[in-house]
């Protein structure tokens, strides 16, 4: 049975699996939204849907908790189980994980985390979502993953030995001299449970079009976490696809059950042909998409902007309108003219549908009021040390 997507409902299809043979579950269950979720693929030729509404908490407590019973009995004892909520309905999974498997096998609260644009309604802007990770035993398998140290990380802390005195206090750890012992060697810091993880942008080559489709990259992670080659994952609400997927790339087998047809059919095409988006954002860091150019955006301060990033004519947009389109300003560079600055900033207003835009001038190489350049919507201004060196001259 193993590698194999089921259709129909998991209370049912579940009863098929043996008892005691899975080493991993993971479940996207509905999240008690109360509305009708759809999405149509990028061709816009399909329409995926499914209906999360309960009327009560009863009822969605009900539905979730035969089920969660059922995956109990089918993890062996070294298994895990990682429950996929949000705000909705987060008090209700975890009761339920409680009741069924124990509040002493509570092992974790994953706080996914991801930034995305949103015009979100009156309050604070939700940008994650909850994991339940408990096992069924303490005799559970985890493998550490380790991830770089924190820039603010004292060197010392990574090169030296360390240790606790009397009063159990961490102290660095000397020898009869009393000089610092090195340390042994570091991997890392040990991944905690706030995961970075980028949502998927409508653009991904790796989205399908699924309404609550989630990236590889997180259910790799987890994966890695509890699971070794050859184990056996299990997805009772699989959607697209996506556990299955991670599984067969990292070389698990797997079980997908879905109760929508499409939704087996979307995910028997993903495996045949598996599409992973690789995150710039985990590989390089974060500081890898800081670019922006601080010396032209100090001569802003007072203003109100947004710098840009990564982008060659555009240095900041400013919070304020100007025909209900942006205003863009462009800082000249060094050694860059100031044909070339405009040319690159009315480049940027034809892409960005800008009406107006600023360009500061801050070479002296030309004459200051001999740029003869017409383009419209674009002033020109000089910047404070133009104007300074100018005011001079004039005395």
């Amino acid at each position: 049975m193993i590698n194999t997507i089921l259709n129909g409902d998991c209370l049912d299809q579940m009863r098929s699996i043996e008892k005691n043979s899975i080493d991993l579950i993971y479940l996207d269950p509905p999240f008690f939204t109360e509305r009708k979720h759809t999405l149509k693929n990028r061709e816009r030729t399909k329409e995926f849907s499914f209906d999360d509404s309960w009327g009560s908490d009863r009822g969605y407590a009900e539905f979730l908790k035969k089920r969660i019973e059922i995956m109990h009995s089918l993890l062996k004892e070294s298994g895990s189980i990682f429950v996929h909520c949000d705000k909705s309905g987060e008090h209700i999974v975890r009761a339920i994980l409680d009741q069924v498997f124990g509040s002493d096998n509570f092992q974790s609260e994953i706080i996914w985390f991801y930034k995305r644009w949103s015009n979100s309604k009156k309050g604070l802007l939700p940008s994650h979502q909850n994991i339940y990770f408990y096992s069924k035993s303490k005799k559970f398998k985890f493998k550490k993953i380790f991830t770089a140290y924190s820039e603010t990380t004292n060197i010392d802390q990574i090169l030296q030995r360390r240790t606790r005195d009397e009063h159990n206090k961490s102290i660095y750890d000397k020898d009869s001299s009393g000089n610092v012992k090195n340390g042994d060697r570091k991997k890392g810091v040990p991944l905690s449970d706030v995961w970075e993880i980028p949502y998927l942008n409508p653009k991904a080559k790796e989205r399908v079009g699924y309404p609550t489709q989630k990236p590889l990259l997180l259910l790799e992670q987890i994966i890695k976490l509890v699971t070794e080659e050859g184990d056996l994952v299990l997805d009772p609400f699989c959607g697209s696809g996506t556990t299955c997927v991670a599984s067969k790339l990292l070389n698990r087998n797997y079980i997908g059950i879905d109760e929508s047809l499409d939704a087996v059919e979307l995910t028997k095409e993903r495996l045949g042909n598996p599409i992973k988006t690789e995150s710039n954002l985990l590989k390089n860091g974060r500081e890898s998409y800081v670019n922006v150019d601080t010396t032209a955006l100090n001569l802003l301060a007072g203003i109100e902007f947004n710098p840009v990033q990564r982008n060659k004519g555009i240095d900041a947009i400013l919070v304020e309108q100007y025909m209900n389109a942006p205003v863009l300003i462009r800082v000249q560079k060094k050694n860059e003219t100031i044909e070339e600055a405009a040319f690159l900033l009315e480049k940027a207003m034809k892409t960005k549908k800008s009406k107006r835009s600023i360009l500061v001038k801050t070479s002296s190489d030309e004459e200051l009021f001999d740029t003869e350049l017409d383009v419209e919507g674009m002033e020109i201004i000089l910047s404070p040390a133009l104007q300074v060196s100018a005011l001079m001259k004039k005395s």
